[in-house]
């Protein structure tokens, strides 16, 4: 819009002692148009609230008035129609107020920004991605046929349709069959939209199509309460309804008060240590630099049924350069597998091989623990009169 309705409009309220922020223009109003017609006709849009005319001006051009109006309401441009159509239903009125003069550009910069968002793009996104034709000006209409390109070269028609939705979480308790419980579902949805390259819009459709119950419920009330929530405002409410409300203190010290179950092996005990100390971590109740250290000195406190393995991996004596948990899992792991194949092999050897143990004065001494294991897992060895010492029958 040019710069003359502004100057019009602002020496216009200066002569009649009306504040610009209270003050329109309405352009096109026929001659003959009662003031009360026109005054009720603006009232009709609620945000102005009571209106009255205060000056009237004649446009040879048109043959139609300019008026002047006053509001009780500060006027709001994003509620205020540029156009309004008469009750007589003739020629539209056009509406010119102040801040649509001013801000017709920010507004613009505005909506640009949020819609760039929301389809995860920035404004050097546009510039690196266009194509070099594109003529490319700060102009709006330059502008928008960029995000139309960049956009249409950056769709994907199957994005929606070619992912794995996520399990149906309702937040009731117990878990019902077929739902997932609390812990999983957040991992799972923390996931999708860290990894997943669709919108805002997107990433938000996908976990209300996941929710169900209490858990729609809480989400409904997000909405209610913040229609622009984004999809992490999502999830922290759906953790802050049904997830713990320990502070980071209390869950380090339930962390530090865990230990190995009857039966449990060491990899689960670990796993179970490193769920504990996830949740420690995002509460804020430890750092993350301090976790591996952490980690192995509460595995080391804990690992009431693993001292052997303890001492096979040397982990007590690697405290001052801990290993990270990927690291600690995986040699955990493999020497489970060994202590698992053990048995079988001391078996065969036992049996295809059998040992004898030759007599000398220091034979006492010279009974290995390989051999003292291998006779306590091979109970058909004694049947056979194999003995390996001289003084077991």
């Amino acid at each position: 819009m040019c710069s003359r309705p502004l100057v019009l409009l602002t020496n216009w309220c200066r002569g009649e002692g009306v504040a610009l922020e209270h003050a329109l223009m309405v352009h096109g109003v026929p001659e003959e148009e009662p003031t009360a017609n026109v005054e009720e006709t603006l009232q009709s849009i609620k945000a102005l609230g009571r209106v009255r005319v205060r000056g009237k001006m004649f446009d040879s051009k048109n043959q139609t008035v300019t008026l002047l109006c006053e509001c009780r309401e500060v006027i709001d441009p994003s509620k205020i129609p540029p156009e309004l159509i008469p009750p007589t239903g003739e020629t539209k009125w056009t509406i010119v107020i102040a801040q649509s003069v001013v801000n017709d550009e920010d507004t613009f910069t505005v909506k640009l920004a949020q819609f760039l968002q929301d389809e995860g793009k920035t404004m050097d996104d546009i510039q690196t991605m266009c194509a070099p034709s594109t003529a490319w000006n700060s102009s709006p209409e330059s502008i928008i046929r960029a995000v139309g390109e960049v956009l249409n070269r950056s769709t994907k028609p199957t994005e929606s349709n070619n992912y794995r939705r996520l399990k149906t979480f309702s937040g009731v308790s117990p878990v019902p069959l077929g739902e997932e419980c609390l812990d999983g579902w957040l991992e799972q949805a923390k996931l999708m939209v860290e990894e997943c390259e669709c919108t805002e819009k997107e990433k938000r459709r996908r976990l209300v199509e996941s929710l169900k119950g209490p858990a729609l419920e809480i989400i409904q009330a997000v909405r209610l309460s913040n229609p622009d929530a984004k999809h992490r405002e999502y999830i922290q409410a759906i953790e802050n309804a049904f997830g713990v409300t320990e502070t980071g203190e209390d869950l380090y010290l339930s962390f530090r008060s865990l230990y190995q179950k009857s039966g449990e092996r060491l990899s689960e005990f670990l796993r179970r240590l490193e769920r504990s100390l996830n949740k420690v971590i995002q509460k804020g109740g430890l750092t993350g630099r301090a976790a591996d250290e952490v980690r192995l000195e509460q595995l080391i406190k804990g690992a009431t049924e693993s001292d052997i393995m303890l001492l096979q991996l040397n982990l007590r004596d690697r405290r001052d350069r801990p290993p990270t948990f990927l690291d600690l899992l995986t040699e955990i792991r493999v020497e489970e597998d060994r202590e698992a194949v053990r048995p079988k092999l001391d078996w065969y050897v036992c049996s295809v091989f059998p040992l004898h143990c030759v007599k000398s004065p220091f034979h006492d001494h010279q009974i290995s623990l390989s051999l003292l294991r291998l006779r306590s897992l091979a109970p058909g060895y004694r049947k056979r009169g194999l003995s390996c010492h001289p003084h077991v029958k």
